[in-house]
């Protein structure tokens, strides 16, 4: 059964989705009814927003299943794994961008009016509201997710000024800043996607999520440790994962240095912030 938070995240999605959909859509009428390159640009990237909550609704359904057979660690990964995905779509979108300028040669003329003004300036303010609110959502949630995807609707929203600046700056007659601006987008939405990487990629690669030092300095202050061996972090997701080797004194009996192990279990969770601990006992030397 998905936890109340499971449920709160994709009501969040489902919310962000759909205030998405209206925002792309508005920019894309008002861009093909305009002949603004930069504004459909900026439609293409509020629809990847789109896609992002979809893939996190259905990443989120599981991530929160329970660990089986095939997944004895859980599916905590498929959060982070669709992170990835995003800045992927974002890196794709971004040449997509550069390449359509480069095709599109010398620019035309732009057209503009109040009513599309209108509506992309209401299309702004629902991106920045939809953002704002997300991002409260994502601290409450403690939900990396929703904080990315909460990241990506602020730089929409950036980028949404940008485009409007550079709509009406072609539509008075500059019709190279059209291009400009389109080529401005593309660069934003690259330096997002290279964040959600730097984000996502150390957790799918098993990097450290605790300093090694850190971690045997932790372990050593409990009494009964003699010595600390291996001692390993890494990311399940948002969670903090570890395993260490202790060494206790030889004379200790079986149930003596269960209970060394148990608190240096409980240790590094409370002072650390590990969820998950495994912790190997051996004579000391």
């Amino acid at each position: 059964m998905p936890t109340q938070r499971a449920r709160s995240i994709r009501r969040v999605l489902v919310i962000e989705g759909l205030g998405n959909l209206v925002c792309a859509s508005a920019k894309l009428v008002v861009g093909l009814t305009s002949g603004s390159y930069a504004l459909v640009s900026d439609a293409l990237h509020s629809g990847t927003d789109l896609a992002n909550n979809v893939l996190a609704w259905f990443a989120m359904r599981i991530a929160e299943a329970p660990a089986d057979a095939d997944h004895p660690y859980g599916h905590a990964k498929f959060e982070t794994l669709s992170i990835f995905v995003l800045g992927t779509l974002l890196s794709v979108l971004a040449v997509e961008v550069l390449l359509g300028v480069v095709r599109r040669g010398e620019p035309e003329a732009v057209g503009s009016g109040p009513t599309a003004l209108v509506v992309i300036l209401a299309s702004l303010a629902v991106q920045l509201a939809l953002a704002v609110w997300q991002l409260r959502q994502a601290r409450r949630l403690r939900s990396e997710l929703l904080e990315a995807d909460a990241a990506h609707t602020f730089s929409d929203s950036a980028t949404t000024v940008a485009t409007i600046v550079g709509w009406q700056f072609a539509a008075s007659g500059f019709a190279w800043v059209d291009s400009v601006v389109a080529v401005i987008v593309a660069a934003l939405v690259l330096v997002l996607a290279l964040r959600l990487f730097r984000r996502a990629i150390p957790i799918l690669v098993d990097g450290a999520s605790v300093d090694r030092e850190e971690l045997i300095a932790s372990a050593k202050v409990v009494p009964g440790v003699a010595q600390v061996g291996r001692a390993r972090s890494r990311w399940d997701g948002p969670r903090r994962i570890a395993d260490i080797t202790i060494r206790v004194d030889p004379n200790l009996d079986a149930v003596q240095a269960h209970a060394v192990a148990d608190a240096v279990e409980k240790h590094l969770e409370a002072h650390l912030d590990i969820a998950d601990v495994v912790v190997h006992v051996e004579p000391a030397r």
